[in-house]
């Protein structure tokens, strides 16, 4: 049974050193409890509360990084099976998978397109965490010569090394630099050649097995190597039964404490059909990988499996918020439109792309909802007429417009009459979803 926080905060030095990060002893324990933090960072505890809290202090997954510097990607150290639960913490690293096999022209060129997937989406930036080279070529030196490629065109991302013979990939890791690379071992690899390699040159190790049962005997046996470090490949004959596999080392990791499978899971889809691979990749994201290598590449193919990865692994406990203030999209003048939104994220960005796409140069006014959308702070009274004439009365509105036209969202058209009398503007009820704006802005607007 997972001792409490109180029971942990007995078992530690009750120095408030904040050694550890935390402001006190009894924060670390809260966050031990909790299974977001190690023990290891508490250098003060002696070993006799150390024996006690093995079980309590460890998180059922692991936190494992990879790559190092800005590009570094963290995954693990989850704490739920269900993110309504809590929430989720380290969203998945999408990697694409090139092979050693391409010429000079093609190599450069798949290069150039994996250094392009990078987005910005709901005011976010968004991108591949990782590449894959996988030596079909089974020739070492082509192997790392696409590797030190990669290096070049990339310094410092994150690098998968995927092969058969322990040899090539040791031959390959020089090119990574200080980026220590994660070494895939493939299910018939040779075990011991593959865990001598990552103890030697401190890397990470991904491990597959014929099943479950198998790969948590292949980790404790790199366990007992000294590699702390692992990788879960659970990638099996069909996406339902990765899925299923997922789930099953997820469950046993949380539920069981199953300490050989309390690390972080990864994926590789390879399916034919490009529409089919995004698929696979979105419903191994939804599903607990930590890494989904797919040799998918193109732009219209990664967007899809980001968006599902950034959709999932936002705090639900904590809405992602925009300054409420005003905003200006275009070159604006005083005669420009103004719009009016709550600054929850998502609608926030919504309504601004839609505005860029009308190419009508607007003013977007956000008011402060806490986080809530539209309907959810008009229904909480957090958008109110009063709020919005305060608002609108403020300097940076009454500065940056000459006219006292307003327009507010469709779904909020009932309060239109209180506003006018509140604000005193005239209040234009606009569409109630955000792709009627560019329609309404270059008919109705300009008709005014």
């Amino acid at each position: 049974m997972a001792l409490k926080a109180l029971d942990i905060f007995k078992l530690l030095p009750k120095t408030n050193c904040k050694k550890c990060g935390c402001p006190t002893c009894l924060a670390f324990a809260m966050k031990l409890a909790q299974k977001q933090a190690s023990l290891d960072q508490c250098p003060d505890v002696t070993a006799a509360s150390k024996a006690q809290l093995e079980g309590a202090a460890a998180p059922p997954i692991r936190l494992v990084t990879l790559g190092a510097g800005d590009k570094k990607v963290e995954i693990g150290n989850e704490t739920v099976q269900f993110r309504h639960e809590e929430s989720f913490y380290h969203p998945p690293a999408i990697g694409v998978i090139i092979p050693d096999n391409l010429d000079d022209a093609a190599l450069k060129a798949r290069l150039s397109a994996c250094a392009k997937l990078h987005f910005t989406r709901v005011g976010a930036r968004i991108g591949i965490g990782m590449v894959a080279v996988e030596n079909v070529s089974c020739d070492a030196a082509r192997f790392a010569a696409t590797v030190s490629a990669l290096a070049a065109a990339s310094p410092g991302i994150p690098v998968v090394l995927m092969s058969k013979n322990a040899a090539h990939a040791g031959a390959a890791i020089p090119a990574c630099g200080s980026a220590k690379p994660l070494i895939h071992a493939g299910e018939e690899a040779d075990m011991d050649a593959f865990i001598k390699l990552a103890k030697d040159n401190n890397c990470p190790l991904a491990l597959r097995g014929r099943d479950i049962d198998d790969l948590a005997d292949r980790v404790d046996k790199a366990k007992k190597a000294g590699i702390q470090d692992l990788i879960l490949d659970v990638t099996s004959g069909s996406a339902s039964a990765t899925v299923q596999s997922l789930s099953a080392v997820r469950r046993l990791a949380l539920k069981r404490s199953a300490k050989g499978l309390g690390y972080p899971c990864m994926t590789v889809s390879r399916n034919a059909d490009a529409a089919v691979g995004v698929s696979e990749c979105c419903v191994f994201v939804s599903k607990y990988a930590g890494i989904v290598l797919t040799p998918l590449h193109q732009p219209e193919e990664i967007l899809p499996i980001l968006t599902v990865g950034q959709n999932l692994y936002t705090d639900p406990r904590k809405p992602i918020q925009v300054e409420p203030k005003l905003y200006t999209v275009g070159n604006v003048t005083n005669a420009s439109p103004l719009l009016l939104t709550t600054n929850f994220s998502l609608t926030f960005y919504t309504v601004e792309g839609e505005v860029e796409a009308s190419r009508v140069p607007a003013y977007i006014g956000v008011i402060d909802t806490e986080g809530t959308s539209v309907l959810t702070a008009f229904a909480s009274d957090k958008m109110t007429s009063e709020k919005i004439a305060a608002f609108l009365k403020s300097d940076a509105v009454t500065k940056a417009v000459s006219h006292r036209k307003v327009i507010i969202p469709g779904y909020v058209a009932a309060m239109s009459g209180s506003l006018e009398e509140d604000s005193g503007w005239e209040v234009m009820v606009g569409p109630r979803e955000a792709s009627g704006i560019p329609k309404f802005l270059k008919t109705v607007w300009k008709s005014e």
